[in-house]
C-alpha cells in the first residue's frame, strides 16, 4: 500500500513547481499486510527519458518513508514511488530472533537458500542484460549468492546458521536483486515543472517606453530604453518590463485621465492594441523597428536584465485581426462587436476574444504564435495581462506547448481576483503571479498571508510576486503615507518574497497623487500619456532600492520564498521576521506607522539562527548602518523620520562602516520637498 505522497498538487492532477539546482524531498506512506519487511524506492526521469533512476528511501517511522533528489535539467520530470515486500529481508530479521531465543532454524535456513537461489537467478539475469547493453560489467553478485544458498544447504549448515544471520554483506547484496513481481507503484505519477532561476528568484522593473524620452516633445523610443539600462541594471534589477509596445488603436481611443475623447496628439492606452500598422506582433512605429528592439533586448542582456513583455489578449477596434477574423469576437444583437466593459466601466477602445468561438481552434493558435514569435526575438518572460479573464483551458495547453519547446520561457500572471481563481492559473502553469500583498496593510495579516504562502500546500506551486505599486494601482497607504510608506511597503515586497516588482520611475519619486478622492488611480497616467520624468531627483529611493537589492544577491536567505520565520514583537505596528536558507539568516523589522515612532520587545529564538556566542548574534543593519547585538529579548525602535525599517545581516557578512541606505551619516533621511 502507497498512500499520502508529498510534495504533490491536487494528487497528481497539476505539476509541482521548482527550479534548476533545486532539492526535492520526497516522502510516502508505504506498508503491507501482516509483518513482513517492505522496501521502497523513489522512481524519478526526465520527461524525456524512458528509463528510471532510482533513490533508496530511508525509513520506515510508522510507515513513512522518504529521499531526496536533485533536478538539474528545465522542463518536466517525473517521479513516483515504488514499494513491495520483501521476502528475503523478512527471513532474514526473523532467522535473527529465532537464533537469539535457541530455536531450531533448520528448516528455516533451507528457506533461506530458497530466497538466496532466486537472488541469485535474478543477479544473473541483470549481468546478461549488463553485457547486452554494453555496460560496465557488474560485480559477480549471482556467485557469491549461489554460494550462500549452498552454504546453507550443506551438512553442518546448522552450524554456520550465525555467521549467516550475521553477514551483512549477504544482506546487501540479496537487497540488490530484490524480487519485484509484486511491486506496486504508486499512480498517477506525479510531475515537476524545472524552471530557471529567474522563475523563484527575480527583481521587475517596469517602465513605459514612450515616457523614456528626456524631451517632453518627444516619444519615447526603443534607443531611450536603451540608455535607460544602467540606470535600471545600477540599482540592482534584473527584469525590464515593458508594457505593451504594439501599434495603439485610434478609434474610442482614450484621453489623459481617462478621459472618453481624445484629441490628435494623445498617446492612447497601449493595451488597445492593434492598428493599421499592425497587431500583436508588430511594434509601436514611434518606438522603432523590430531591429531596434532586437538591439534593446541584446543591449539589456548585456548588463544582466532580461527583457520581460506585457501580452494582452485584447484588440483594438482597428486590430487587423478584427477584419481579418471577425469570428474570434463576440458579436452584439445589433451587429455590432462586444467592447470590453466592468460595469459601471466601460472600455470601448478594447475589444475581448471570444474563446468559444467556432473557429476557437484558429482563435487559439493565432495567441499562441504571438508567444513563439516574442520568443524567436529574444524574449522569454512574458507578463500575462488579466489571465483570469480568459479560458482555463487554453492557458493549460497554451503554456504547455510553449514550455515543451521553450522550458526557459517564464509567465508572470497579472490576476487580481479571488484565491482559488489566482492558484488554478498557477496550476496551469504560470510561472509567477500577482498576490494581495498590496492590500495587506497591517502587521498581523501581512504575517497571515505570507505564512499561507510560505507553509501550506500552496508553495508547491503558487510563487508570489510582491508590488507595492503598479500603474492601476496606487494604494491609500503610498497616497497618505508618502515616502515613508513607500520605504516600508518596498522592503516588505523585497524581503518577504524573492521575487518583487516596482512601477518606476512613479515609484522611487514617490508619485502618490490619486486621480480623485477614494481612487487607486493615478492623476497624470502614464496609461494615457507620455510622462518625462526627473531620475536626479534629490527624494529618489534609489539609493535604498540599490541598497536591498545588494543584500538581496549577497544573501541565499532573500532568494527562495519560503524560509521564513515570524518573531513575536510586542507591538503590533511592527512586524519582524527573518529568512533562513543553509547558515544564511536575515533580520528584517518593518513599521506600519509612517508618522510616530514605534518601539518593542522583539522576542527572538537565537537557536533559529545557527551557532551563536554568549546568547548573542552580532549583525549590521544595512538600512541604518549600526552595528547590532541581538539578545533573546531585544527592544527595538523605528523612527519614521530616519528610516522605516531594519535590515540585518551577519556583522561578519557585512562591510565596515556606517553609513546608511539613504546615503547620510547615521541614516538620516535626505530632504523631502
Amino acid at each position: 500500500m502507497i498512500e499520502n505522497v508529498r510534495p504533490s498538487v491536487d494528487g497528481g492532477l497539476f505539476p509541482i513547481k521548482r527550479v534548476v539546482g533545486d532539492r526535492i524531498h520526497v516522502e510516502a506512506d508505504a506498508f503491507a499486510d501482516g509483518h513482513d519487511v517492505v522496501e521502497a524506492r523513489l522512481l524519478h526521469r526526465h520527461a524525456d527519458e524512458a528509463s528510471w533512476a532510482e533513490v533508496e528511501m530511508a525509513g520506515p517511522d510508522n510507515d513513512r518513508w522518504w529521499a531526496d533528489v536533485t533536478v538539474d535539467r528545465l522542463g518536466r520530470h517525473q517521479y513516483t514511488v515504488v514499494a513491495w515486500t520483501d521476502h528475503f529481508g523478512s527471513w532474514h530479521r526473523d532467522l535473527r530472533k529465532r537464533i537469539d531465543a535457541g530455536q531450531d532454524v533448520a528448516v528455516d535456513l533451507l528457506i533461506g537458500a530458497d530466497l538466496v537461489d532466486a537472488a541469485a537467478s535474478r543477479a544473473s539475469a541483470a549481468s546478461r542484460a549488463s553485457a547486452a547493453s554494453r555496460a560496465a560489467p557488474a560485480v559477480d553478485d549471482a556467485g557469491r549468492l549461489a554460494a550462500w544458498a549452498s552454504a546453507l544447504r550443506g551438512p553442518g549448515a546448522a552450524g554456520t546458521a550465525r555467521d549467516v544471520a550475521l553477514d551483512e554483506t549477504l544482506v546487501q547484496i540479496a537487497r540488490r536483486h530484490p524480487d519485484r513481481s509484486h511491486a506496486t507503484t504508486f499512480e498517477p505519477v506525479l510531475e515537476v515543472v524545472v524552471d530557471p532561476e529567474r522563475a523563484t528568484f527575480s527583481a521587475w522593473y517596469e517602465l513605459f517606453p514612450r515616457s523614456a524620452s528626456p524631451d517632453p516633445a518627444r516619444h519615447g523610443t526603443f534607443a531611450d530604453v536603451s540608455a535607460r539600462l544602467d540606470y535600471v541594471a545600477g540599482m540592482g534589477f534584473d527584469v525590464l518590463y515593458l508594457p505593451p509596445i504594439h501599434p495603439i488603436g485610434r478609434t474610442f481611443r482614450k484621453g489623459p485621465n481617462n478621459a472618453e475623447t481624445a484629441v490628435p496628439g494623445d498617446a492612447g492606452v497601449p493595451w488597445a492594441i492593434g492598428a493599421a500598422e499592425g497587431g500583436h506582433t508588430a511594434t509601436h512605429p514611434e518606438l522603432g523597428t523590430m531591429a531596434d528592439f532586437r538591439a534593446l533586448v541584446a543591449a539589456a542582456n548585456a548588463r544582466g536584465l532580461e527583457v520581460a513583455l506585457d501580452i494582452a489578449f485584447q484588440a483594438s477596434p482597428d486590430h487587423p485581426w478584427v477584419r481579418d477574423h471577425p469570428g474570434w469576437f463576440r458579436a452584439r444583437p445589433d451587429g455590432t462587436i462586444q467592447y470590453a466593459e466592468n460595469p459601471p466601466k466601460k472600455y470601448q477602445d478594447i475589444y475581448p476574444f471570444d474563446f468559444e468561438s467556432a473557429d476557437w481552434r484558429g482563435l487559439w493558435t493565432a495567441l499562441r504564435d504571438v508567444f513563439r514569435h516574442w520568443i524567436g526575438e529574444g524574449v522569454t518572460i512574458f507578463r500575462v495581462d488579466n489571465p483570469h479573464t480568459k479560458a482555463f483551458p487554453f492557458w493549460e495547453w497554451c503554456i504547455g506547448s510553449i514550455k515543451r519547446d521553450h522550458p526557459e520561457a517564464l509567465f508572470l500572471a497579472e490576476a487580481f481576483t479571488r484565491p482559488k481563481v489566482m492558484y488554478r492559473l498557477a496550476k496551469l502553469g504560470f510561472s509567477q503571479s500577482y498576490t494581495y500583498f498590496t492590500w495587506r496593510n497591517n502587521a498581523r495579516d501581512m504575517a497571515e498571508y505570507v505564512t499561507e504562502l510560505t507553509t501550506t500546500n500552496v508553495r508547491e506551486f503558487f510563487r508570489p510576486n510582491l508590488w507595492p505599486n503598479t500603474p492601476d494601482i496606487l494604494h491609500a497607504d503610498l497616497q497618505q503615507g508618502g515616502r515613508p510608506m513607500f520605504e516600508a511597503r518596498f522592503v516588505l515586497a523585497a524581503t518577504l518574497s524573492s521575487s518583487y516588482g516596482i512601477y518606476g520611475p512613479a515609484f522611487e519619486l514617490g508619485v502618490n497623487t490619486p486621480r480623485e478622492p477614494g481612487t487607486e488611480e493615478y492623476v497624470d497616467s502614464e496609461k494615457y500619456e507620455q510622462r518625462t520624468w526627473d531620475l536626479e531627483d534629490p527624494t529618489s529611493l534609489r539609493t535604498l532600492i540599490t541598497t536591498v537589492n545588494a543584500a538581496r544577491r549577497a544573501h541565499p536567505a532573500l532568494q527562495r520564498t519560503d524560509g521564513v520565520r515570524f518573531h513575536r514583537i510586542d507591538n503590533e505596528r511592527l512586524l519582524a521576521y527573518s529568512r533562513h536558507r543553509g547558515s544564511d539568516w536575515v533580520l528584517v523589522v518593518v513599521s506600519f506607522d509612517a508618522h510616530e515612532r514605534q518601539g518593542g520587545t522583539l522576542h527572538l529564538d537565537l537557536d533559529a539562527f545557527g551557532p551563536h556566542d554568549d546568547g548573542s548574534l552580532e549583525g549590521v543593519d544595512l538600512l541604518g548602518g549600526e552595528w547590532e547585538i541581538l539578545q533573546a529579548e531585544e527592544y527595538v525602535e523605528i523612527d519614521p523620520a530616519r528610516s522605516m525599517a531594519m535590515l540585518i545581516v551577519p556583522a561578519a557578512d557585512a562591510a565596515p562602516g556606517r553609513q546608511g541606505a539613504s546615503g547620510g551619516p547615521e541614516g538620516d533621511r535626505d530632504p523631502v520637498s
